[in-house]
């Protein structure tokens, strides 16, 4: 069978182990017969096997030729269920038509964390991912409070979702084999929703805030706030990664609109 060289640029690792990839797939388990799953990156199918012919609803992302061409060659059950599109900039509002879905896929290293920001635009369209990542970036996503790899990342996402860890991968189950260990983790919506505050907001304080995480917040905000008397209390000497998600949803409403807010209740 030919076999499609994976591109560096695009940070693409293919699974070699398909009993592997059948356990990733198998984390999807039994969902609602019409509900979506989007699998982004397919490459040459070892996922894909396991995912179009169990999910009637499924359908792939995937921007290369060649890819395009060995899945058509490949797997003809995958016929008209292909999109050809950057996955960045793929509207997940039009996927299914306005439906939720699944996603799932081995993430290409280089746009994994771009992916999940993606996600995140469309947050109310994507109850649960089920993602392959590069092991440092999986675990700044669901790093909690005061660990070092908490940030913007792991605020933006547990916003929205609770993450856990699924299993592990070492290089040998890749061609070509990363210098780095992969880690697949899950993201499922949370049971309340999500926060309560414009996303855009949100994300600008948050990102502010991570400016010098090593610095206090009143040295990171100064730049987005207008009155320094509303970051002059001793609550903002804390550093960024001292807040729970929480606290940074307070901090959000407080500093755009600190009549209503009192940071005693933070």
């Amino acid at each position: 069978m030919h076999r499609i060289k994976a591109k560096k640029s695009f940070g693409q690792h293919f699974l070699r182990q398909p009993e592997v990839a059948e356990n990733i797939a198998a984390y999807v388990g039994d969902i609602d017969p019409g509900m979506g799953v989007l699998e982004v990156g397919p490459g040459m199918g070892i996922m894909t096997q396991y995912l179009s012919r169990k999910y009637s609803n499924y359908k792939c992302c995937e921007l290369e030729d060649d890819m395009i061409s060995y899945l058509q060659k490949h797997f003809p059950e995958l016929q008209g269920k292909i999109i050809q599109s950057d996955i960045l900039r793929l509207p997940f509002d039009k996927v299914f038509d306005g439906e939720q879905f699944i996603l799932i896929g081995n993430f290409p290293y280089n746009i994994s964390s771009q992916i999940v920001f993606h996600m995140l635009k469309y947050h109310e369209y994507v109850p649960r991912m089920i993602g392959m990542f590069q092991k440092e970036m999986a675990e700044r996503i669901i790093a909690s409070p005061g660990n070092k790899d908490f940030g913007v990342i792991s605020i933006l996402t547990q916003a929205y979702y609770q993450g856990k860890k699924l299993m592990e991968l070492g290089p040998n189950d890749f061609d070509p084999p990363p210098r780095v260990k992969s880690m697949v983790i899950e993201l499922e919506k949370r049971a309340d929703g999500g926060i309560d505050v414009d996303y855009k907001e949100f994300r600008k304080v948050v990102k502010t805030s991570f400016l010098m995480r090593r610095k206090m917040l009143r040295n990171n905000l100064k730049s987005i706030v207008e009155n320094k008397d509303l970051i002059a209390d001793k609550f903002f000497d804390h550093r960024p990664e001292e807040l729970s998600v929480n606290q940074f949803v307070f901090l959000t409403k407080y500093l755009n609109n600190p009549e209503q807010y009192n940071l005693n209740n933070i």
